[in-house]
């Protein structure tokens, strides 16, 4: 457990291996809320839009599918276009 001080206009410094264990950056996103153990701090990491596909369950679930085909050796390297699009007529 970690503790800080409250400074001028409400500031607090969230401890470094805090920080580090919450992937917090300079300039992050944190939600404030009250509940009834005291206040909680959820960082809140912003995606960028152009990036938001990746994100989508969907498409996490075809990572995920992916790799576990790597994992498992069900995969091949190809060393060309030219391999590639032989191996799709195979």
């Amino acid at each position: 457990m970690s503790s800080t001080v409250v400074r001028g206009k409400g500031q607090i410094t969230i401890p470094s291996e805090i920080r580090k264990a919450a992937h917090l950056e300079e300039g992050d996103p944190v939600e404030v809320e009250i509940v009834d153990d005291g206040i909680l701090l959820r960082p809140q990491k912003v995606i960028d839009a152009t990036q938001a596909w990746f994100w989508r369950p969907e498409w996490q679930a075809g990572e995920r599918e992916a790799a576990a085909d790597l994992a498992a050796g069900q995969s091949r390297v190809l060393e060309s276009s030219e391999a590639f699009l032989t191996s799709l007529d195979e």
